[in-house]
């Protein structure tokens, strides 16, 4: 089964500049929720990849995190998919950890809980930070034009990465998935 990650805020859900703080504000991109549902039930495992500063900046606890991913856990469900597994980092972009994206110990972890190489699975994310860790571990990345998306592809079209050249960009999350399902 092959893996695919997925970052959270602005892929899944709507972004939020002052952090998505509850369940109720947490609210799905249209067609994200089907298109992870698609790609679960084509046999694909769906793993979340997500920076979560607003848990050590305080702007909500891990309860309200947790709710948060089971109403998106549900709503995937009632669609018919799986998400195999979330993972996070709950630290601000001071704490210098290693686990917060750009860096890749979020695609480490995933690695030993699944005990699998991640290298040419697809990474798709809506930040320069997102394509990064992809590429930092060798996964296919793709950009998405929704959440902070158009504001990345621009930034990279006028200072371009050559890191990031074979970045795959799609409209939204459900064009990749019918494009991975083509």
């Amino acid at each position: 089964m092959a893996i695919i990650i997925l970052d959270r805020d602005g892929v899944i859900n709507q972004h939020s500049d002052t952090h998505v703080r509850s369940a109720d504000e947490w609210l799905p991109i249209p067609g994200s929720i089907e298109a992870m549902a698609q790609l679960s039930q084509a046999g694909h495992q769906l793993v979340i990849a997500t920076n979560q500063s607003g848990l050590a900046l305080g702007c909500f606890d891990l309860d309200d995190l947790e709710d948060m991913h089971a109403k998106m856990r549900a709503l995937v469900e009632d669609a018919g998919g799986e998400i195999a597994a979330i993972f996070y980092c709950p630290h601000s972009d001071h704490d210098h950890c290693r686990c917060r994206k750009p860096k890749p110990g979020l695609l480490d972890a995933i690695e030993a809980e699944f005990d699998i190489s991640l290298h040419d699975c697809y990474f798709v994310g809506d930040q320069r930070k997102d394509l990064q860790c992809a590429v930092a571990k060798g996964c296919k990345p793709v950009l998405v034009r929704t959440g902070r998306g158009e504001q990345t592809l621009a930034a990279l079209l006028q200072n371009p990465d050559a890191s990031l050249v074979e970045t795959r960009v799609m409209e939204n999350l459900a064009q990749f998935a019918d494009f991975l399902l083509q």
